[in-house]
């Protein structure tokens, strides 16, 4: 049953200012009714809540969330990674490049989110989250770290496919960052395919 977005948005501020920040409303509470572009902003339902709406909720998670060493943040962060990546490869391409995702794309993720832990106080670290609702279809969008007190992307990354002339299908893992407006692709490595067309992500 789709619910009206009204009610939408009450149970998601609900959740949110009830478990003072530290529960994630479901991805199906905060799903727009037309899909997001994979450069919206990550947190489009906050934007359209009150700063004070916002302040309050930051001010509860302040007094209650514990601090996060670095450590602690990168594992929670590639926990995320990993459940949001699979649900975009969807049932028909994870079997075939789960392996060498792993190997290959998963360690230098890590990288970039370890570089990122070293770009703040472990005490800012409990405002970064992971989004859910990687895009579908063709898109691009795998997952975004951003802060959850200004709704500002940090991090997105992202996976396109190319098919050059002559070759097959390849999967292009990059990731992009708030430091240029998200203009430069930093590649994160590819992973081939196959010569036939690829399903849609999420199927």
């Amino acid at each position: 049953m789709k619910l009206p977005k009204w009610l939408r948005k009450t149970l998601v501020v609900a959740i949110t200012v009830c478990t003072f920040g530290l529960v994630t409303p479901p991805s199906s509470l905060m799903a727009a009714d037309e899909p997001a572009s994979d450069d919206s902003p990550s947190s489009d339902w906050q934007n359209n809540h009150s700063g004070s709406q916002i302040a309050s909720v930051t001010a509860q998670r302040e007094m209650q969330a514990p601090v996060l060493t670095r450590q602690q943040f990168i594992e929670q962060m590639m926990e995320k990674a990993v459940v949001q990546s699979y649900e975009k490869f969807g049932s028909k391409i994870a079997p075939v490049i789960e392996d060498e995702f792993r190997d290959v794309i998963l360690p230098r993720i890590e990288e970039v989110i370890a570089s990122l832990a070293e770009q703040y106080p472990e005490e800012q670290l409990q405002y970064l989250a992971v989004t859910e609702n990687p895009s579908g279809g063709m898109g691009e969008r795998i997952f975004h770290i951003y802060r959850i007190d200004t709704g500002e992307d940090i991090i997105r990354f992202h996976v396109r496919r190319e098919h050059p002339p002559q070759d097959g299908y390849w999967f292009q893992f990059h990731y992009h960052t708030y430091h240029d407006n998200f203009q430069t692709h930093y590649e994160l490595g590819k992973i081939y395919w196959d010569k036939n067309t690829p399903p849609q992500w999420r199927t």
